[in-house]
């Protein structure tokens, strides 16, 4: 009977251990937050497409490796912390190899999902999507004026940063997202709507690496600046 107590506790307890590393990652990880948010993105995404029961799995599979990987590098790099804090190569390359497989986990999840959605985003942008009528250039003017009369009421409100630097809502990451929707209803091509988005995420990733912004200041702004901007394009099917 104390061999099966003893074990029943050591089971719990190494299920508490795992828990405690995963939320360790979470807060102590930026990078891990990211991933997380986006999985979050992507998993609620996939509940209007009628994914198949193999491409589901796909979906899962790839994700969970991104989480993994970053997890793995977490350990590798806390591990060689702990054995020394001087520079040594062979550190820099074990920790530069952990990195290197999350690089590689995430690209891997990128093309995953490219194959995944593209067919169902172009079908989705045939029937719905670009069911908001086609902006002309005026309008696409008066979105950016009015994301930029937002970013400025928002940060008066929130009282943080300036006009034109810092605070909450990133006013470059609000732009660039408002630009990229633009886009979207403009071109009317998946794969030009991609490669704005694309763009609009490396300007808010420039953000947070440049200590201008945190993450979820760039987050605000690209929901402010899409919102907005969807906002005028629906306004602009009735009034212009």
């Amino acid at each position: 009977m104390k061999e099966k107590k003893k074990t029943r506790q050591s089971i719990i307890s190494a299920f508490n251990a795992a828990i405690e590393g995963i939320l360790y990652t979470f807060k102590a990880e930026r990078n891990m937050k990211i991933h997380y948010f986006v999985a979050v993105v992507v998993f609620t995404l996939s509940l209007f497409f009628n994914l198949s029961r193999i491409e589901m799995i796909l979906l899962v599979f790839a994700i969970s490796l991104v989480v993994i990987s970053e997890m793995f590098n977490t350990a590798v790099e806390k591990t060689i912390d702990m054995i020394t804090e001087e520079y040594n190569i062979l550190a820099k390359i074990a920790k530069d190899v952990a990195a290197g497989g999350v690089l590689i986990a995430t690209l891997n999840s990128i093309v995953v999902g490219y194959l995944l959605f593209y067919d169902k985003l172009t079908k989705l942008s045939d029937s719905l999507l670009y069911t908001i009528r086609q902006s002309q250039i005026h309008v696409t003017l008066i979105c950016i004026v009015l994301v930029l009369i937002a970013v400025v009421v928002v940060k008066s409100v929130t009282a943080t940063g300036t006009p034109l630097k810092g605070g909450m809502p990133s006013g470059h990451t609000a732009l660039a997202f408002a630009m990229a929707t633009a886009i979207t209803f403009m071109m009317e091509r998946v794969v030009t709507s991609t490669l704005a988005y694309l763009m609009a995420i490396l300007i808010a990733q420039s953000r947070i690496e440049g200590k201008i912004h945190t993450f979820w200041e760039t987050v605000a702004g690209a929901l402010l600046g899409t919102l907005v901007c969807i906002l005028v394009f629906q306004m602009s099917r009735f009034y212009i």
